[in-house]
């Protein structure tokens, strides 16, 4: 089998008695974790993290069972989640986000087609609690499947079914309230 045909379940699974495996993941998944972690602490405290969140992975491969989906991605997300709620605990300083870091907005507009409606998705996205907001942004923007999401936040997966249907409700309501016309 050639290298780039193993499925992250395989690489997980052979990198506990061939470590150099692991590098692979990495070069696979650095990137989407950066992003996330850039979007949520802003792109230098990423740099920084994204080695703790490698480091706990690599610590991590030996117990690890790879979700259903044989992508490691919602693993590492939940890893990644965990590094930035433990950051955010040792800071003493409030965190000042580069909201072009923070907020890919040009994707956002890209995928929604969305210029006109920034200020109305960030009131939207406000409206919504952080564990309704990390699981919809999870979904909406970095691509996992509800069941992936649920597996990065330590959720059962009707759980997380459940959390995002309220979370999308509500910020559907939040559209609509901007958008009624008083009469």
């Amino acid at each position: 089998m050639r290298p780039d045909a193993r499925s992250d379940a395989d690489l997980l699974a052979l990198s506990r008695t061939q470590p150099a495996l692991f590098g692979e993941i990495y070069d696979r998944h650095a990137t989407a974790v950066y992003r996330y972690l850039a979007r949520r602490v802003g792109a230098a405290t990423a740099e920084d993290l994204l080695g703790e969140v490698f480091a706990a992975a690599v610590t991590a491969r030996l117990r690890v069972q790879p979700h259903v989906s044989g992508s490691a991605l919602p693993w590492l997300y939940g890893i990644a989640g965990n590094a930035v709620r433990s950051h955010l605990r040792r800071s003493s300083a409030p965190v000042v986000l580069d909201e072009s870091a923070v907020v890919d907005w040009d994707a956002v507009d890209a995928r929604l087609d969305a210029v006109a409606c920034r200020s109305q998705l960030r009131i939207a996205l406000a409206a919504l609690t952080d564990a309704e907001c990390e699981l919809l942004l999870l979904v909406a923007w970095e691509g996992l499947t509800p069941t992936e999401a649920a597996e990065a936040l330590g959720l059962s997966a009707v759980a997380a079914r459940s959390r995002l249907h309220r979370a999308r409700t509500r910020a559907q309501a939040a559209l609509d309230d901007m958008t009624r016309i008083p009469l």
